[in-house]
């Protein structure tokens, strides 16, 4: 299937030495669109250097071909809010993957091999690049929202709650059924995905499958569960999931521009009251919906329905 449903957004007017203000506009409409349709789009001109991108990807890719008993030496790490450092996914779950995953470059959460050099400056690099484009992103969603300015920001101001994942997906072979990773949604409110040319990423739109084909130079850009409830719908948290192809690696990495624990998240009356609108979810503070989001992982549930997704608060209108 063609991959023309996904817009791709030129970032360039946010990084120009002119005012662009049509070029911004265009941006803007073309996000505003995707959001709107199904949360998902391709961002170029972002500024993370393409160099560090392909060495970031190349460390990776040799990390995850070490030995367990090596890997296993940088992590998990103890009191972190999510298991930092290495994981592999349990054995039991359809969804075999393994991971690094880091928080904030400095929060003592971090623990890193010194095998192989350069692995964690590179990682530490592309988590403050993302986390400057978060704040971009969020800056202009912010705008095609129609609310004050720097409301979001406001809202969102903790960034040390923000995490970058460093992935592996072990391709599929004849006596295994793992898909890579299931069907559902982020539950964050922004996310950036990196993959690298073996692909696997689909975004679902009106039923449909839609693979994201990679190419050079162009990020993801998802919008999550945070900002559909935030915006009661206007918003959609975007329906994807990775097929592994089979009998080949993948690797990708994702970074998560997140919220913190305590913040207390329900529809804004900007979409609700202001204009007439029934809320759709009732409230909750997030780290009680990450936790359970979480418990989907390391317990899953026997059964698909008991599974935890956002539309655990939503309000029924029957």
């Amino acid at each position: 299937m063609a991959n023309t449903a996904i817009p791709t957004v030129d970032l360039s007017p946010f990084f120009s030495t002119e005012n662009d203000e049509n070029g911004k506009k265009k941006v803007k409409e073309t996000i505003n669109k995707a959001c709107s349709e199904y949360g998902f789009f391709l961002i170029v001109n972002h500024g993370i250097p393409q160099d560090l991108l392909n060495q970031a990807m190349h460390l990776s890719k040799t990390f995850f071909k070490f030995p367990d008993e090596e890997k296993l030496k940088c992590g998990p790490t103890p009191g972190a809010p999510l298991p930092a450092g290495y994981n592999k996914q349990p054995e039991t779950l359809d969804d075999k993957n393994e991971y690094i995953m880091m928080f904030p470059p400095g929060s003592g959460f971090n623990l890193f091999p010194s095998n192989p050099p350069g692995f964690k400056e590179a990682m530490e690099q592309m988590f403050n690049y993302f986390s400057k484009i978060g704040e971009l992103i969020e800056s202009i969603i912010n705008d095609c929202l129609g609310l004050p300015k720097n409301f979001l920001k406001e809202y969102n101001h903790d960034r040390s709650w923000d995490l970058m994942v460093a992935l592996h997906y072990f391709p599929v072979t004849d006596d295994t059924k793992n898909v890579g990773t299931s069907e559902h949604e982020d539950a964050n409110c922004i996310t950036f995905v990196f993959q690298d040319d073996v692909g696997g990423l689909e975004v679902k739109e009106n039923g449909e499958w839609i693979p994201v084909i990679p190419e050079q130079g162009k990020l993801v850009v998802n919008v999550s569960d945070v900002i559909q409830v935030l915006t009661n719908n206007k918003f959609k948290s975007a329906t994807h999931r990775v097929v592994s192809p089979k009998g080949i690696n993948r690797n990708s990495f994702a970074f998560f521009y997140n919220l913190h624990a305590e913040k207390w998240v329900e529809p804004l009356p900007q979409f609700t009251t202001e204009i007439g609108e029934e809320p759709k979810y009732r409230g909750f503070l997030y780290k009680d919906y990450q936790a359970m989001r979480m418990r989907n992982k390391t317990h899953p549930p026997a059964r698909t329905e008991d599974v935890i997704h956002i539309t655990h608060y939503a309000i029924s209108t029957s």
